[in-house]
């Protein structure tokens, strides 16, 4: 079966969530340190433990909002937030920018995908991302052919 999406322009905005909440879940780790660098002060007792891993985690924080916010304004990233229709079959991903010209993305290239209340996402890197929201489908039946082929591939439960 072809799926054909209605073009769609992803938000900088909603990118800029999605892509901070991935991060934010890929690096869970950071929290861990940032716990570390608080129980410094049961060794040397002195506000600045708190202070000064608390900065580091805002800074850290802040270096991924500017990573991203930058790349909504980059030249390099101005593909991903422009109109896009997608022709979505079990061998691949076509994005199409209009009738004549287009991308064909391969089902491997996808690293991780997911269904939330809006619709699904497709991650192709970690700043690289695919939003299909419920409403760019044409009947429900598209709907459901996606999430089944993303169920046979093993992207979602």
């Amino acid at each position: 079966m072809l799926v054909q999406t209605k073009k769609y322009e992803l938000s900088k905005e909603l990118y800029i969530k999605k892509a901070f909440k991935n991060i934010l879940r890929k690096q869970w780790w950071v929290l861990l340190i940032y716990a570390v660098l608080n129980c410094g002060t049961f060794f040397a007792p002195s506000w600045w433990w708190f202070s000064g891993a608390t900065i580091a985690l805002v800074l850290y924080m802040l270096f991924w909002l500017i990573q991203f916010a930058g790349i909504t304004q980059h030249e390099q990233g101005k593909m991903l937030f422009e109109k896009l229709a997608y022709e979505i079959t079990s061998q691949q991903i076509l994005i199409k920018v209009n009738t004549k010209q287009g991308m064909p993305i391969r089902w491997d290239q996808v690293k991780k995908a997911g269904k939330d209340k809006d619709g699904f996402y497709l991650w192709l890197s970690p700043v690289q991302l695919i939003h299909w929201p419920f409403k760019s489908f044409k009947s429900e039946a598209q709907i459901k052919f996606v999430e089944t082929l993303l169920r046979r591939k093993n992207f979602i439960k």
